[in-house]
């Protein structure tokens, strides 16, 4: 190659990269661009809910049933964190002129702790506001920790093909132990204290840590199905599958006592209430908490719509 081609190959390359460091500076402005209005409308957006919320709150509503929804997990983290409902149910009850709270359930239950701390909760409310009656309905799934919840209400209602049940604890793992020997891994576990590596599951099982976790789980069945009792009390019949872990539909669960009739939110507060305008109290999340998921999600979704544009550019 003569030196003039190579210079001209050379200048070439030159200009190439050059044009190619253009259009990926035009490539991220554009992202950041995005970014930004996403940003700007989220903020937006939250602080109008936000400001709606708050003068909704402050107008006279009048006699009124009020509603608190659990439907997501019950644990930490979640809209139906204990911390959550609790903040929800303590609203609720603090509001002037209601004349019932009901729980609007569609969870297949979570944390055992969190679903202690809400039922403890109920009660507590009920007995300190012994002219509020407090009613569950359960839609799609009442199941585990949330049917613990529901335990708690002085009545339930399902559908006729809800899932209902489900009174029982678990708790699962693997072993490993022989896949890794055949893959020549050799696990090293260095602990103060001989239990410490409780049920490693790349370790053969110990009896005496089965026989602690078994002994774990009774207790805690045993809070779950002592809760069940008080709530329920002498409606749940004598079938000792109750408390198995069992789930059953909604008009199976009416015939084992688990719960009481058929019924949703609003006929319950039209019928069973007798006050038809049916106010939420859910607490929602912080404010910095909503904002951050909400930008998290579309900021993700922006970006991924952003970059798939600029795929299919000509280079």
């Amino acid at each position: 190659m003569s030196d003039q081609a190579w210079e001209r190959a050379a200048l070439r390359e030159i200009i190439d990269e050059a044009l190619r460091e253009r259009r990926r500076t035009r490539r991220w402005q554009l992202i950041m661009r995005v970014l930004m209005v996403v940003a700007v409308l989220v903020l937006a957006i939250s602080i109008t809910q936000c400001a709606m919320m708050s003068g909704e709150r402050k107008k006279e509503i009048g006699p009124h049933t009020a509603q608190v929804r659990i439907d997501s997990p019950i644990m930490a983290d979640s809209a139906s964190s204990a911390e959550q409902v609790i903040r929800g149910l303590n609203a609720a009850f603090e509001a002037k002129e209601v004349a019932a709270v009901v729980l609007r359930i569609n969870s297949p239950g979570g944390s055992a702790v969190h679903s202690q701390q809400i039922y403890d909760e109920i009660k507590r409310l009920r007995e300190a506001n012994e002219e509020i009656p407090v009613y569950a309905v359960i839609e799609d799934i009442g199941a585990s920790g949330a049917y613990f919840v529901a335990a708690a209400a002085d009545e339930i209602y399902v559908s006729g093909s809800s899932i209902v049940g489900s009174i029982g604890v678990i708790a699962g793992s693997f072993g490993l132990q022989e896949a890794i020997e055949r893959l020549g891994i050799e696990r090293r576990v260095y602990t103060a204290g001989e239990d410490k590596a409780f049920l490693d599951p790349f370790a053969p099982q110990r009896s005496e840590h089965v026989e602690h976790l078994r002994l774990m789980l009774d207790e805690i069945h045993t809070q779950f199905v002592t809760a069940v009792q008080e709530g329920r009390g002498d409606r749940l019949s004598d079938d000792d599958q109750i408390f198995s872990g069992l789930v059953w539909t909604g008009s199976q669960s009416i015939e084992l006592g688990l719960a009481d009739a058929i019924g949703s939110v609003e006929s319950v507060a039209r019928d069973v209430v007798g006050e038809e305008k049916i106010v939420d109290y859910t607490a929602k999340r912080d404010f910095f908490t909503e904002l951050t998921e909400r930008f998290g999600t579309s900021v993700a979704h922006s970006l991924y719509h952003a970059l798939l544009r600029l795929e299919y550019q000509p280079r």
